[in-house]
């Protein structure tokens, strides 16, 4: 079914648009908005339950203010999609996170109406309220500026580090939270529980609604204003405690139903006219109006391919079940291993799910700890524990464990504690796009003194990295990609420690190139040897590191010595990582091999599918094979 089929829907290519239709009408199109979602997501996958959760209230949105004039910034881009079908990516939206299609976040080369491109949490506040002071010196005094925070995102300091600094700018913001409970597992803190109170004190809200409703709509300032410095005076003793944000200087609004659109224009439109810093708190329901994903609003974030109608996830399987995730392996592994050590603890800033910590949850809660969107709170919280005698198992996706450098620095390896940094998503990732691509850690990484960084061939490895980095008392990181790995019969097997910083031999062949890889992009490196074996009948050396730091010298020196031609292969950035430290190897010693550095390329990678992308970047099998070739 096309958009054309939506009878309000296909009118719409732009807010203005929007504006033409009648208060009443809104609630049909956020109906016909909701099934354009369902409809598309169910073949092409995205981020639905977020989406899904906002219709209304970014239909009220773009309603009531004059974007893009007026600025308009989506906290972690899950919750965009309603926004681009609006703001003319209707058709486009078809192909969403493909290759060459639109991107699944807001991205500002794609549209005027991104304002701010966004993919990782807790940056809106900041940038909405940057906008917001540089449009205070264009002395342009009449635009607005929200920022739509939610999904978990408020849970990052970086949001309270902008609503501290926003009141004292006098600058005009609008902070719009959109609070559902839920990041992509439940939401975490004391944040969590006072939003709860909030929006459950009833005395107050029933109190607040009636007067603001009644004397808005009869657009009584003066009398307004009166009743504001009641609600404000009694505000405190009903909630037995001063409200957070007001403390914070911006005037409060809520919390309202977020799933009321034409009361949401109303409050919208009340509150455009106040200037300074405001906070409208909207109560949501992550998934809402697909019945799956409000009941399982962790699965349906991002499910994969579904049925439209039934809500029920089709699956479909990439490869043999009996292969199993890196996800899995590390989840089940950190279990084994915690079982037999008591200091052994696992932590991850709101992936518990994703990075499959949760099965640790399950079996050993008092020992794990989701601590929230905060990625730099999680690396210090592991190295005060490393601090007193534990060893945390801190798990972060690659893309997001950028946002700790200075922790991971400062806090953990100056001091030498034994944290091990399991990097989850190495490498690139797909459809996320460049926001989520994992493709920095081993460049930024490389240059930080007493850590060692090492990358899994298979789920062997990884297992028995895990149990290397227990007891080896340093800073310790290991990169590994999302999804599948290669072998079998991983499980219950004994633990092997693996000397550090010592590579192997994958294959011997003659004496003129060498192949050296990293982690899981070795796999494709053995198959398109074996490929050139068969079809060419010649023989590849290949070797996996295994360790970037500290880097195998004695193996380096017999490479270098022996073959003519070295090439390095990475599925990370071509800059600074495994071929960067291999040419400085070569530079030091002054050997006479050549060297070509396969990896991604220096820019930035935009969506699509792995195999898509690895072509694009030249790591995949069969340019792997055309490098060899030319050596050969």
């Amino acid at each position: 079914m096309g958009a054309d089929s939506y009878t309000l829907l296909s009118k719409i290519n732009s807010p203005s648009d929007l504006k033409k239709l009648k208060e009443t009408e809104l609630i049909p199109l956020c109906e016909e908005l909701r099934k354009y979602i369902i409809e598309i997501t169910s073949t092409n996958p995205g981020h639905l339950g977020a989406s899904l959760g906002v219709i209304e209230l970014t239909v009220a949105i773009h309603y009531v203010f004059d974007t893009p004039d007026d600025k308009l910034v989506w906290d972690v881009g899950h919750q965009a999609y309603a926004h681009k079908i609006l703001t003319g990516r209707r058709e486009a939206f078809v192909n969403n996170r493909k290759y060459n299609g639109i991107s699944g976040f807001p991205k500002m080369s794609e549209s005027e109406y991104d304002s701010f491109g966004v993919g990782h949490a807790s940056t809106s506040i900041s940038s909405v309220l940057g906008m917001a002071v540089a449009s205070q010196l264009d002395n342009n005094k009449e635009r607005n500026h929200i920022a739509v925070i939610g999904d978990g995102a408020m849970t990052g300091g970086m949001a309270f580090e902008g609503l501290n600094h926003a009141s004292t700018t006098n600058a005009n913001i609008l902070v719009v939270l959109n609070d559902n409970g839920m990041a992509i597992n439940e939401n975490v803190g004391a944040l969590s529980k006072y939003l709860i109170r909030l929006s459950t004190s009833h005395t107050y809200n029933q109190f607040k609604n009636k007067i603001w409703n009644i004397l808005s709509y009869r657009n009584r300032t003066r009398a307004r204003s009166t009743v504001q410095q009641i609600q404000n005076a009694i505000k405190g003793s009903i909630l037995k405690s001063s409200n957070l944000f007001e403390s914070l200087g911006f005037r409060y609004f809520g919390p309202i139903d977020g799933h009321d659109v034409i009361s949401m224009v109303r409050y919208l439109q009340d509150i455009k006219k106040i200037k300074g810093a405001k906070l409208l708190h909207c109560l949501t329901v992550k998934g809402k109006g697909l019945k799956q994903a409000e009941t399982d609003q962790t699965l349906y974030h991002a499910p994969g391919v579904f049925d439209k109608k039934t809500g029920e996830i089709i699956s479909i399987p990439s490869c043999p079940d009996t292969i199993e995730t890196y996800q899995k392996v590390f989840g089940e592994t950190i279990c084994e291993l915690a079982n037999k050590n008591e200091k052994i603890i696992g932590v991850t800033p709101a992936m518990a799910s994703g990075c499959s910590l949760d099965i640790m949850m399950k079996k050993i809660p008092r020992r794990t700890f989701d601590v929230g969107i905060a990625e730099q709170h999680a690396v210090t919280f592991s190295a005060g524990m490393a601090a007193n005698g534990y060893i945390p198992f801190c798990n972060i996706y690659s893309s997001f464990l950028q946002r700790s450098y200075d922790q991971i620095i400062h806090d953990v390896a100056l001091q030498k504690l034994h944290v091990i940094f399991c990097i989850d998503r190495a490498g690139l990732v797909g459809e996320d796009g460049p926001t989520h691509h994992g493709v920095y850690d081993l460049a930024y990484l490389r240059c930080i003194p007493d850590l060692i960084i090492a990358s899994p061939l298979n789920e062997m490895e990884l297992r028995n990295m895990m149990y290397t980095a227990v007891h080896t008392p340093l800073p310790f990181a290991i990169r590994y990609p999302r999804g599948k790995g290669t072998k079998n019969g991983w499980k219950n097997k004994p633990f092997t420690s693996m000397p550090i910083g010592k590579g192997t031999v994958l294959t011997q062949g003659d004496e003129n190139t060498a192949i050296l890889s990293i982690g899981h992009i070795g796999n494709n490196v053995l198959k398109a040897i074996q490929s050139i074996e068969k079809k060419h009948n010649k023989k590849v050396s290949a070797y996996d590191m295994r360790f970037l730091k500290p880097l195998d010298e004695e193996l380096l020196h017999s490479i270098c010595s022996r073959y003519k031609h070295i090439i390095t292969i990475e599925n990370g950035t071509i800059i600074g990582g495994l071929g960067s430290a291999v040419a400085d190897f070569i530079t030091q010693h002054a050997y006479s091999c050549s060297l070509e550095k396969m990896g991604i390329p220096d820019r930035f990678i935009q969506q699509g599918s792995i195999e898509e992308l690895h072509n694009e970047s030249n790591i995949n099998i069969s340019h792997i094979i055309d490098t060899i070739l030319k050596y050969l």
